[in-house]
């Protein structure tokens, strides 16, 4: 994982593969860097960062990986935040002393060393989860090695496997075992090897190995403090509204219905912080999305559509202020906010100006909307007979690309008159600092994106069979899963144990296992790899359709035979009602995703079992609505 340290002059950072050093930031895109093997001086995006180099020993982390955020216990979870409250006084300024870590040693009753400790934890993941407790005696998941082999195995890695000459797993292994030998130490177990190799990411694998042009250019950042809106990314609120207009599909260009557009803003800057378009009412999801939006950064995704404007808003919210809906106040999406250093806040009730900017960054792209073909405008009254459902012409795609065009080149550059400027001059004044006073700098460099949107997503519990996993009766597989078949719960042989599994309800033909030894998510797909993807809201539909034909037992032959059935049918209907028209274009959406990755290809099938009912309910996201 990346260090979660802030850009500044001096740091040493990589990039394509060679190690420079930073001399300047020029702009929010740019920096000058010198590179430090031929001392020549060159200009980089911040997007082509890969990682920063720690100059500093960090204590007692290389192990550390950041644990599935459900695993964790309420009471472990209480350990870390205290933890982090003892902390917080010595964060985030470059002016702390060891008088000032002394005093809050002694406030806590603690050694100074663990204080030092827990600070580098903490400055170099970015995550809370970097506090907690670490579990007695080893066990699963804690690592046994001493420091020496540790470093021994890094520096393998380092040297050896992340080269061009692209050396196998097996051949490291065989390495680090080498000269563990010559060294006198106890080499580590060839499991420990791959877990190791397995925290490397794709990107800075095929990167430090020569394959740059294959990496994959996405990128997540890390946190802030709270004060209030002073500087950028201090609040962010967000918020849902139902778009102003009838959408169409783009097959026959016939009218579908109104799409829902989930908000974020930046309160001190008013640039849009992130946004998320769906023909899906608001749900924990559309909240979790439009949340990773925000802090993800958006290069990949506006070259997506074309667009050359930057929208260089990035980077870990300090705080996230959101109505009292429900979708805003599940479990999960708290622990996932905590996760990642933001304060979660909820609008005091029947004190609407409290949401005010969300609300008039609402109301300011809807009556924009206005101007669209097939425009229902705020009101019947100011509709008048404006036939909208005739006039509807913009398919969901395009109008997410109108809605993009609009935030980056009108809304951001355009005076506010909230703040009397452009919101993106009032971005770089907060971020640089202007005549009045200094800016609060770059946020910190990103870090691993999938695992940040999977955080914020869906999770479910199961046992690991033969089979692989089943969810909704659809089962799952891949070789990864083996290690975890009918396991059993440390100390409780009777007892199975059940393991942590993710999806995004969008397309459920992929979820994503959490294997608790390795600390990391993998990619299970459907175990029959000829069946079709599909969404949960489409799983659900063909569930009720089955069992109003009266099927007593429905697994995945019907359920997958069932919506082929069902697409047939829509098929013949699409001309005829914007119900269905509404299905097929909501399907094509959720197919058309940016995609997760997580490490591991598809796998042979292996044979089921009979049927048997898990029809088990998404927790703790168990919000998410399903069509409208």
């Amino acid at each position: 994982m990346a260090h979660a340290q802030t850009l500044r002059p001096g740091v040493r950072l990589v990039a394509h593969g060679r190690l420079y050093q930073l001399s300047a930031v020029v702009d929010l895109e740019t920096v000058l860097v010198i590179d430090v093997e031929h001392q020549t001086r060159h200009t980089l995006r911040i997007q082509e960062l890969e990682r920063l180099v720690s100059t500093e020993a960090v204590p007692d982390t290389p192990d550390r990986m950041a644990p599935e955020l459900s695993t964790i216990t309420d009471d472990a979870w209480r350990i870390a935040q205290a933890r982090l409250a003892l902390i917080q006084p010595l964060l985030h300024t470059n002016q702390r002393t060891a008088a000032m870590v002394r005093h809050q040693a002694e406030q806590g009753r603690i050694h100074m060393v663990t204080v030092y400790r827990w600070l580098a934890r903490y400055e170099t993941t970015g995550q809370l989860s970097a506090l907690l407790p670490a579990a007695r005696g080893g066990g699963r998941g804690q690592s046994r090695l001493t420091p020496e082999v540790n470093a021994l195995l890094q520096a393998t890695i380092e040297e050896y496997y992340l080269t061009a000459q692209k050396r196998s797993v097996q051949a490291t292994a065989a390495e680090v075992q080498r000269r563990c030998r010559h060294a006198g130490l106890p080499p580590p177990h060839l499991t420990t090897i791959r877990a190791r190799i397995a925290q490397v990411s794709e990107k800075e694998q095929l990167r430090r190995r020569g394959q740059g042009r294959q990496a994959r250019d996405a990128y997540a950042p890390v946190h802030g403090a709270f004060p209030n809106a002073e500087w950028p990314l201090a609040m962010v609120q967000i918020d849902h509204t139902l778009g102003d207009i009838i959408l169409v599909d783009d097959v026959q260009r016939l009218p579908i219905g109104r799409p829902w557009i989930t908000l974020a803003i930046d309160v001190f800057s008013r640039m849009v912080a992130g946004f998320y378009v769906s023909l899906d009412a608001p749900s924990a999801l559309s909240a979790g999305l439009c949340l990773a939006h925000a802090i993800l950064p958006k290069d990949t995704w506006l070259a997506k559509y074309g667009i050359e404007t930057s929208w260089p808003v990035w980077g870990v919210m300090d705080a996230v202020h959101a109505d009292n809906a429900k979708e805003f106040r599940g479990t999960m999406l708290q622990r996932a906010c905590e996760q990642y250093g933001i304060d979660l806040h909820w609008r005091p009730v029947a004190r609407p100006h409290f949401g005010g900017h969300i609300e008039r960054l609402c109301s300011t792209l809807n009556h924009a909307i206005h101007t669209l073909p097939g425009t229902t405008f705020s009101t019947p009254q100011e509709r008048g007979e404006y036939p909208a459902a005739q006039q509807a012409a913009m398919t969901l795609n395009e109008f997410e690309h109108w809605l993009a065009v609009r935030i980056t080149q009108i809304y951001h550059q355009a005076p506010h008159a909230g703040i009397g400027m452009p919101p993106i001059t009032k971005f770089e004044h907060g971020i640089f600092g202007d005549d009045h006073r200094p800016g609060r700098g770059l946020p910190p460099l990103p870090t691993d994106p999938e695992r940040l949107r999977l955080d914020f997503m869906p999770y479910l519990e199961r046992t690991v069979q033969p089979y692989g996993v089943k969810l909704d009766n659809i089962l799952y597989y891949h070789d990864v899963l083996k290690p975890w078949i009918r396991a059993s719960e440390a100390g409780k042989a009777r007892t199975k144990r059940t393991c942590v599994i993710r999806r995004d309800p969008r397309d459920i033909s992929t979820v994503y296992f959490y294997d608790p030894e390795l600390h990391q998510y993998f990619a299970i797909p459907y175990r029959r790899l000829d069946a079709p993807s599909m969404s949960l809201w489409e799983l659900r539909a063909v569930r009720r359709k089955l069992r109003e034909e009266g099927a007593q037992a429905v697994d995945e032959t019907a359920l997958f035979a069932g919506y082929e059935r069902l697409r047939a049918i829509e098929a013949q209907a699409v001309s005829a009602t914007a119900q269905a028209r509404r299905q097929a274009q909501r399907r094509r959406h959720h197919h058309a995703r940016e995609p997760l990755y997580a490490g591991n290809d598809a796998s042979p099938e292996v044979n089921p079992p009979l049927w048997d009912d898990d029809d088990e309910p998404i927790t703790p996201f168990d919000d998410i609505q399903i069509g409208r």
